[in-house]
């Protein structure tokens, strides 16, 4: 059941260093330890890195969703503090190995620029590697800000290349 005060969120979880799956289980126990309750976690898959150096590892990646209590930006700050605390400095290069990488894709209905944050992501709808584990668990969900559904958008953007099936769970 959600209560008034808790917006639905996706956010998509990603690694390409180190233990990945580790970072990515560690992620969702420090997410529900800040508490963000977790509902559904998509299988995890391996996918070829996307804007970074030629020589990055492959990433694996999920989404989920969830319900928070605060605001996006009280979030983002969560989010973050987890990046931290996995290895990634704050104030990394954007094309380097990541240990954990946490994006806010969406927050309930809301569109929010601002100039640490954009919601819904702004790069969510181009990138397989979001799409795919998001149409997993929420084919229906629709965009706020272009009105299209999930599906609508997954199959957009068909064929998948460079994502492997489905590996595994990790929640």
């Amino acid at each position: 059941m959600i209560s008034d005060r808790e917006t639905p969120v996706f956010l998509a979880l990603g690694s390409n260093k180190g233990d990945r799956l580790e970072f990515l289980r560690n992620a969702l126990k420090g997410l529900e330890r800040g508490g963000f309750r977790i509902l559904k976690v998509s299988s995890v898959y391996e996918t070829e890195p996307v804007g970074c150096y030629d020589d990055s590892a492959p990433y694996f990646n999920a989404v989920l969703e969830g319900r928070w209590q605060g605001d996006a930006e009280s979030l983002l700050h969560l989010c973050q503090s987890l990046e931290q605390a996995a290895g990634r400095p704050l104030d990394h290069a954007p094309m380097v190995a990541r240990e954990l990488d946490l994006d806010l894709l969406l927050f309930g209905d809301q569109i929010i620029q601002t100039a640490h944050l954009t919601i819904p992501h702004p790069r969510a709808a181009e990138r397989s590697f979001v799409m795919v584990p998001l149409y997993e668990i929420a084919p229906d969900l629709v965009f706020p800000d272009c009105g299209l559904r999930v599906t609508e958008i997954y199959r957009s953007l068909l064929p998948h290349d460079g994502i492997s099936a489905a590996l595994c769970r990790i929640f």
